[in-house]
C-alpha cells in the first residue's frame, strides 16, 4: 500500500538516482582533474588567442586560477548541463510522465490529494538534488590535492555544490510544474532547454550585450554563481532567491493541476 508519494518516489528512483550522482560526480572530478594541464604558460597563451567574446560566450574567461577554471568547468558549463538534464528527466516524469502513461490514477486512487502528490513530488526531486551536490563536494575535496585545487577550500567546494543542487531543484520545479500544469513531457522538456539556454547566454553575455544586462540580472545563473561561492562561500540571498522561485513554480503548477481535466 502508498504510505507516503515521497517515500515511494524516492524508492522508485533509487537505481536512477544512484547512476545519475556517480554519472555527474565522476564527470564533475574528471574535468577537475585536469586543473593542473591547463593552469601553464603555454594554456595561458593558447586561450588568450581565442576571441574574447567567444571565451565569455562559454564562460571561460578565466580558467587559469582553480577556482575560475571550476567555475567555468564542473560548475559553469558540465555540471548545469547534467544536472538540468536530470532536473528534466525527473521533473518530467514526476506528473506528466505518469499521465501520458497511465499510471496516475494509480496514485490518484489513494487517500492522497493532488496538491499533496505534487509537493511530495518536489521534496524527493530536492533530495535528489542535495545528494548529488553532497557527491560532488565529497568528490572534488577528494582530489583537491592532486588537482592542485588548494586555494579553494573545503567549505567553498561544498557551497558551491550546495548551490549547484538549488540550481538544479530551480530546474526540477520548472519540469515538475510544467508537467503538472499541462500534463505533457514534451514541454517540460522545451521549458527547461529554453530556461537553460537563454539563461545561460544571457548570464554570459547580457552584460556586454546593449540593452540585455537584465537578462543576467534575471538569470537562474546569475543566483547560482554570480557571488562567486568558490571564491566567496554560501550565497544565502542567492540561494533563497532559487528557493523560492522553486516553490513559486512548483505552486502555480500544483494549483493548476489541482483543477484541470486530466485524461487518464
Amino acid at each position: 500500500m502508498l504510505r507516503s508519494v515521497f517515500g515511494k518516489t524516492l524508492w522508485d528512483q533509487r537505481r536512477s538516482l544512484v547512476a545519475w550522482v556517480i554519472g555527474i560526480t565522476t564527470i564533475g572530478v574528471f574535468y577537475a582533474a585536469f586543473h593542473p594541464v591547463i593552469n601553464n604558460p603555454e594554456m595561458k597563451a593558447a586561450l588568450e588567442a581565442y576571441p574574447e567574446g567567444f571565451l565569455e560566450a562559454i564562460g571561460f574567461t578565466d580558467v587559469t586560477s582553480a577556482a575560475g577554471y571550476l567555475s567555468s568547468t564542473t560548475f559553469g558549463l558540465l555540471g548545469p548541463a547534467l544536472i538540468m538534464v536530470f532536473a528534466a528527466a525527473v521533473g518530467g516524469s514526476a506528473i506528466a510522465g505518469e499521465e501520458e502513461s497511465g499510471r496516475l490514477d494509480l496514485t490518484l486512487a489513494h487517500p492522497v490529494s493532488r496538491w499533496s502528490v505534487a509537493w511530495q513530488r518536489f521534496a524527493a526531486i530536492v533530495v535528489a538534488m542535495l545528494v548529488v551536490g553532497v557527491a560532488m563536494a565529497i568528490g572534488l575535496a577528494a582530489i583537491s590535492g592532486p588537482a592542485d585545487l588548494g586555494e579553494i577550500g573545503p567549505a567553498n567546494l561544498f557551497a558551491a555544490s550546495i548551490q549547484l543542487a538549488f540550481f538544479g531543484a530551480l530546474f526540477g520545479a520548472i519540469a515538475l510544474g510544467m508537467g503538472a500544469a499541462t500534463g505533457r513531457r514534451s514541454l517540460v522538456y522545451a521549458s527547461v532547454a529554453i530556461v537553460g539556454v537563454v539563461g545561460f547566454f544571457g548570464y554570459n553575455l547580457g552584460p556586454s550585450v546593449e540593452g540585455l544586462a537584465w537578462l543576467a540580472d534575471i538569470s537562474p545563473y546569475h543566483f547560482y554563481l554570480g557571488g562567486e561561492p568558490l571564491k566567496n562561500g554560501f550565497q544565502l540571498f542567492d540561494s533563497l532567491v532559487l528557493a523560492v522561485a522553486s516553490l513559486v513554480l512548483v505552486g502555480i503548477g500544483g494549483f493548476v493541476f489541482d483543477r484541470r481535466d486530466i485524461a487518464i
